[in-house]
């Protein structure tokens, strides 16, 4: 039995234009990855994430864009990312150019109680 799930986000159809879910297809229960092939002048709906808590990741991976958070534009080239939390409204505008952006989102860390979180923001442990 596999202990990896594999999928291309050209095979998942795009919802509002353009926005390709990968969390379902994967079996993802806590991490939801979008990748968002962003036509010239198209615009996401503002909306925040505070009823289920999730922060959010915003990685343009091609052209540029604009996202708004909490009604600040925030300029975006190819290669930036930018971190969300759950209560703040977003909303991703793009110019006259195509742009591309991977979303990741995930519930809120909680910290145990006694403060001994431990992270390894490599990937690698030991």
């Amino acid at each position: 039995m596999s202990t990896y799930k594999r999928v291309n986000y050209r095979d998942i159809d795009p919802v509002s234009g353009g926005m390709h879910f990968l969390r379902e297809p994967l079996d993802s229960e806590r991490v939801g990855v979008t990748v968002t092939r962003c036509e010239p002048n198209w615009n996401s709906r503002p909306h925040d994430h505070t009823e289920n808590g999730h922060e959010e990741i915003y990685v343009l991976i091609e052209g540029s864009a604009t996202v708004v958070v909490d009604g600040e534009s925030v300029d975006m080239e190819s290669g930036d990312a930018i971190w969300i939390p759950p209560e703040a409204t977003r909303q991703i505008r793009n110019d006259d150019e195509e742009s591309a952006f991977v979303l990741v989102s995930a519930p809120v860390s909680i910290e145990p109680a006694d403060g001994n979180a431990e992270w390894s923001t490599d990937g690698f442990i030991g």
